[in-house]
């Protein structure tokens, strides 16, 4: 079993910062990818930001230029530093691990972290 364990989320000011981590507890270098997603009361869960294990990285349009993941494989630890925070950024961000078995792609989630951006 794979558990994914977040910490970093907060309330923050709009133009502010904040740095989110999830370690996995067993090596992230067996997944295809981990990433962070987000959801919003009322919204459904968007994906945020992905980085492959070869370390290639896509963005949701609206963060781009202000969010950026990376990942330590060494660590087994996914990070998503938030930069320019806007109040639409507040919600619970879930951290997720997925890996392909036998043609069956699996994912992992994380519990959930809490960011909120005041105005």
């Amino acid at each position: 079993q794979v558990q994914l364990v977040e910490s970093g989320g907060g309330l923050v000011q709009a133009g502010g910062s904040l740095r989110l981590s999830c370690e996995a507890s067993r090596s992230s270098f067996s997944f295809n990818g981990m990433g962070w997603y987000r959801q919003a009361p009322g919204k459904q869960r968007e994906l945020v930001a992905a980085i492959s294990s070869g370390g290639s990285t896509n963005y949701l349009d609206s963060v781009k230029g202000r969010f950026t993941i990376s990942r330590d494989n060494a660590k087994r630890t996914v990070y998503l530093q938030m930069n320019s925070l806007k109040p639409e950024d507040t919600a619970v961000y879930y951290c997720n691990a997925n890996r392909l078995r036998l043609g069956v792609r699996e994912d992992y989630w994380g519990q959930g972290t809490q960011v909120t951006v005041s105005s």
